[in-house]
């Protein structure tokens, strides 16, 4: 088990799968990246987890949610560890009163 709340299924070189690191460097959070299969029909790792074969896959345990698809990721990062995220304070790693009072 990892100490990553987060978990990214992903291909190398994948656009879509590069937004999804994107968006999670630009909040600071910490992800294991798992490399799937290149073969779409062998995929069952993500299947498993997910329910399809699609990447990429994130697997929050914080929340417990499973999200595919980069446009649905990256917008449930957004609304979760984003501003004014339940879990903003978290994703960057400053203290609540440094980010409520503007910032450092």
């Amino acid at each position: 088990m990892s100490d990553h709340a987060i978990t990214l299924y992903r291909l190398q070189a994948c656009p879509f799968c590069e937004r999804v690191v994107r968006r999670l460097r630009e909040y600071g959070l910490d992800y294991d990246s798992r490399f799937v299969e290149p073969l779409h029909s062998r995929r069952n790792v993500v299947k498993r987890e997910s329910g399809v074969r699609t990447v990429p896959v994130i697997v929050d345990e914080r929340t417990g949610i499973t999200i595919a698809e980069s446009a649905n990721i990256v917008e449930y990062l957004d609304g979760t560890y984003g501003p004014g995220g339940e879990y903003e304070q978290e994703a960057r790693g400053t203290p609540a009163d440094l980010t409520a009072g503007g910032g450092a």
